[in-house]
């Protein structure tokens, strides 16, 4: 079956390939050189892979050192640091030595003087230390995290503010080097370089408390410091609130404190949240008070707690903009007495610990902000307001107002209300202001590694340097995975980073060789655009699994039990279990249901607030867009070295996914529009019969595609809320479906049987 798929997908004549073939390769073309050239991944494969390694760093056996450049050879030199340096320092110092080691076959011999006084004399040696370790060095150095990098003659001086600057300072090094392929640096390099963040923080990308030591390892050679655990539970598991708590698993014995020591070893702070519904009785307070002095007690070395609406809220949770006539300031006030009283309780035993009051679920479109701004003002000033970015930042398409629904990168960011938000609290004299903000990954395409929109991302680190952001939660349930926006992403959380295309072009010319520079950052500018122009930002089907997203012409046959006739409320029955029986492979929302009444037009309800014509045409622009970018991508791909080429192939495809969720995204609502205007008798019976057939082997084509990429990239599809989304074998039952629409369906209406 497999070998018929990639029979098929190669010779796909997919759209565009063959208009564009004089200007790049088509998407068939390169089918047909990169899909045998890569291998079926089973599902998970990439958990496997990030539990057991670190990224391995670049190595180009042919690179040799330039005039400019100083070379570590393979022996002779040392890594040194102060004997009495702390565990922190010392753990960095033997990951760096064995990275080295590994990846750029060098073999430092480590060195641990009980001073560093003359470091300044330490010649073919690379020293690591603090900035009291080392006289004369980093007195530029402002505060935790930043670090001073040195080069002069045979001595690589890395110095820290503290420990955790001079870890971060050896990491970048690995850096430099992976981006050289090889172990030099520039002779005159002198960089000081300064934390722009308090905090970085992230979640995993393996799973749901799934943080193996490997993956903490790479997290930190990414520039994070913090993660979010425990999401929707209570760390110590008392019982929770909330829409999500009740369905979430456990904590093992012993884990979440283990995954505390874990981290540490690593200089990463750990933050969980706290779930309680407050009523202001004698009671509920005193409940709260005991809840929190019991987590800071069991845990004293969290960093901070995250008071997410979602289960941290006053009497009933409700979604943004679904407060109903509830009193939006009130809610606030006694909300913001709650984070008080957390605040107040953590202080009792640890005045560094950080409380984020996160009002999320708060409706956050553009005419919010006086409300989110009266809410921000209401918190204690010892809390650190925890705000969204870019949700609710409004945009026009052809003068249709419409706004961010969930995290996306199409707009940069901050929304209207967000503003408001950040301006009140620096009027008011906050610790400080953190962000949810993706940089790398977003729910806006949310079952992918990461998006190639660097230039786009690069907007939105400028904003958020702009906007004063002190901290930055990163992601949510897509979490971290190891990408190149990431990794330009750790470059731009300090200062003193190299110009955005220099950065780039040295990124494209270790991942795709030398001499596919240019068409590799065209490719990236194309993509950034095409992203820009994306009008869907919910957290629905359109943007996660267009790819596998069922189309259905006429009602179908249920794929498990039904409640239609039992005395179970149907309605009520699949909104507890999130599954439809006509398609239970994804939670129901995830899919596009019609209304098989044909009463609502469930393709224009799922475009709301744009029309129909208007959110297709951006949709279809996006993907023009996409597909101008991947003639110059797939060119790239095809002519990497050897050594560099599976990776290239796999970045393309990737690329080709997200395209193929825009047509797929466009031909369904296009499919369902006709469909129901079909049973309305509002349109020609044979031209939308003609074009629901050729709706249909478009997307043949497009879904062999899929199906065989999603085989070769197990990383596709999956975000840990969720597990996988979609895996093949979903799309191949979404195949199938077409197939028999296609061949049985659609000829039964022509002849007037359905």
């Amino acid at each position: 079956m497999a070998k018929v798929f990639l029979r098929i997908a190669c010779a796909a004549a997919f759209a565009f390939s063959a208009a564009v073939a004089q200007d790049g390769p088509g998407a068939a073309e390169f089918a047909q050189k990169a899909l045998p050239a890569l291998p079926v991944e089973k599902s998970y494969t990439f958990q496997k892979v990030l539990s057991e390694r670190v990224e391995p760093l670049r190595r180009d056996p042919a690179a040799r050192p330039a005039a400019t450049e100083i070379a570590i050879p393979p022996q002779g030199w040392s890594l040194v640091i102060r004997s009495d340096s702390g565990p922190l320092l010392r753990h960095a110092a033997v990951e760096f030595r064995e990275r080295i080691a590994d990846g750029m076959q060098v073999n430092l011999k480590l060195e641990a003087p009980g001073t560093l006084d003359g470091w300044a004399a330490m010649n073919r040696s690379v020293v690591a230390g603090t900035r009291d370790q080392m006289p004369g060095c980093g007195q530029a150095l402002k505060g935790p995290k930043d670090y001073q990098i040195q080069v002069e003659g045979e001595r690589i001086a890395v110095c820290g503010f503290d420990e955790r600057g001079a870890m971060y300072g050896l990491y970048n090094l690995e850096a430099r080097f992976s981006l050289r392929e090889a172990p030099f640096l520039s002779r005159t390099l002198d960089t000081t370089r300064h934390s722009l963040y308090r905090t970085r923080m992230t979640l995993s990308g393996l799973g749901w408390m799934n943080w193996p030591d490997r993956f903490l390892a790479t997290l930190v050679r990414y520039g994070f410091d913090a993660i979010h655990d425990s999401i929707y539970r209570n760390p110590n598991n008392a019982p929770g609130v909330g829409p999500h708590w009740d369905k979430m698993k456990e904590h093992p014995p012993g884990a979440m404190a283990g995954l505390v020591r874990r981290a540490a070893k690593y200089g990463i702070g750990v933050y969980v949240p706290i779930l309680w519904r407050y009523t202001p009785t004698p009671e509920n307070e005193e409940g709260l008070r005991k809840l929190v002095r019991d987590i800071v007690t069991e845990f004293p070395d969290i960093r901070g707690y995250v008071l997410l609406t979602e289960g941290f809220y006053y009497e009933r949770w409700f979604g943004a903009g679904g407060q109903g006539d509830q009193d939006l300031r009130k809610w606030l006030r006694e909300w913001a007495r709650a984070v008080a009283i957390v605040t107040e309780e953590c202080r009792k035993i640890n005045p560094a610990i950080e409380v984020l009051p996160w009002e999320y679920n708060v409706d956050f479109r553009p005419h919010q902000a006086e409300n989110k701004r009266y809410g921000t003002a209401q918190l204690p000033r010892d809390s650190i307001p925890l705000l969204t970015f870019e949700n609710g930042k409004a945009f026009e398409l052809d003068g249709e107002r419409g706004w961010l629904k969930d995290y996306a990168i199409n707009q940069v960011g901050p929304a209207e209300v967000t503003q408001a938000q950040i301006a009140e609290a620096r009027k008011l004299g906050f610790r400080g202001v953190y962000t949810k903000a993706d940089t790398f990954a977003s729910w806006q395409y949310g079952t992918f590694p990461y998006l190639p929109f660097p230039y786009q991302w690069y907007e939105r680190y400028k904003a958020l340097e702009k906007w004063g952001v002190d901290g930055v939660l990163e992601s949510w349930s897509y979490g971290f995975k190891p990408n190149f926006v990431a990794e330009l992403r750790a470059w731009y959380s300090w200062s003193d980073a190299p110009p955005l295309d220099d950065l780039l072009r040295a990124i494209a010319r270790r991942d795709f060789g030398a001499g596919n520079e240019d068409a590799v950052l065209s490719a990236w500018k194309y993509f950034s655009n095409a992203i820009r122009l994306v009008p869907d930002t919910g957290p629905n089907w359109g943007t996660n699994n267009a790819v596998a997203s069922p189309f259905f012409l006429t009602q179908p046959e249920p794929r498990m039990m039904t409640v239609n006739h039992s005395w179970s409320d149907p309605a009520l029955w699949a909104r507890t279990t999130w599954v439809n029986p006509y398609w239970p492979y994804v939670p129901s929302r995830l899919i596009l249901w019609p209304d098989f009444t044909n009463k609502v037009n469930a393709a224009e309800r799922y475009v709301r607030p744009f029309s129909l014509p208007v959110f297709s045409k951006y949709l279809g622009l996006a993907a023009d867009e996409m597909e101008k970018g991947l003639r110059h991508y797939r060119k790239a791909a095809l002519a990497a070295p050897a050594a560099k080429r599976q990776n290239a192939y796999r970045e393309t495809l990737l690329a080709e996914q997200l395209q193929r969720m825009m047509r797929s995204e466009q031909a369904l609502l296009e499919f369902e529009d006709l469909r129901f205007r079909l049973r309305q008798n509002t349109t020609s019976k044979t031209a939308a019969l003609d074009r629901l057939e050729a709706i249909l082997r478009e997307e043949i084509e497009r879904t062999e595609a899929s199906f065989e990429t999603a085989r070769r990239d197990s990383r596709l599809g999956y975000e840990w809320e969720q597990d996988y989304i979609y895996t093949p074998a979903t799309i191949h039952e979404k195949l199938l479906l077409l197939k028999r629409t296609l061949a049985e369906d659609l000829p039964a209406l022509r002849n007037g049987a359905q």
